[in-house]
């Protein structure tokens, strides 16, 4: 855990996460692939994660990403645009039909058919999945940040 670290400090979550080898080992697993190997844009995976946690109010998950989302070539005007409610016109076709995703998926659970087929036209079939496989994996996060209130 704290290899992935910059500073090699291990943070809250990293400390609870140590409570159970399994999990961590899987957690560190699961969230390496999303974060490093999949081929959907760093960017792209960064605007989902930010936006995860805004709409389940994960405050340390935002402090961990929105950097990096601007790192990955994100803008301050679309970190502001990720706050408010409904999906601005500030985004691209391509991060609109990935927030309505996101929105959709973590409200909802259950997405619209024409979502994925937009996805699917935009990104293809692999990035659709990576798509919708960041969704799930960072609303497991900010759901574990939020209960265990760190």
């Amino acid at each position: 855990m704290q290899a992935r670290r910059p500073n090699r400090e291990l943070t809250g979550i990293d400390r609870y996460l140590l409570k159970s080898v399994p999990l961590a080992t899987g957690w560190n697993g699961l969230l390496g692939r999303v974060r490093k190997d999949f081929t959907l844009s760093l960017e792209y995976r960064e605007l989902i994660m930010c936006r995860v946690a805004v709409l389940n109010r994960a405050e340390f998950e935002w402090q961990v990403h929105q950097p990096a989302y601007l790192d990955a070539g994100g803008t301050q005007e679309k970190c502001d645009a990720l706050r408010e409610e409904g999906i601005s016109s500030r985004f691209n076709e391509e991060e609109r039909a990935l927030l309505a995703l996101t929105d959709q998926s973590t409200r909802q659970v259950e997405v619209d058919g024409d979502i994925i087929e937009t996805l699917k036209t935009l990104f293809g079939e692999q990035q659709t999945v990576e798509a919708v496989a960041t969704v799930a994996a960072y609303n497991m996060v900010s759901r574990f940040l939020v209960a265990l209130a760190i």
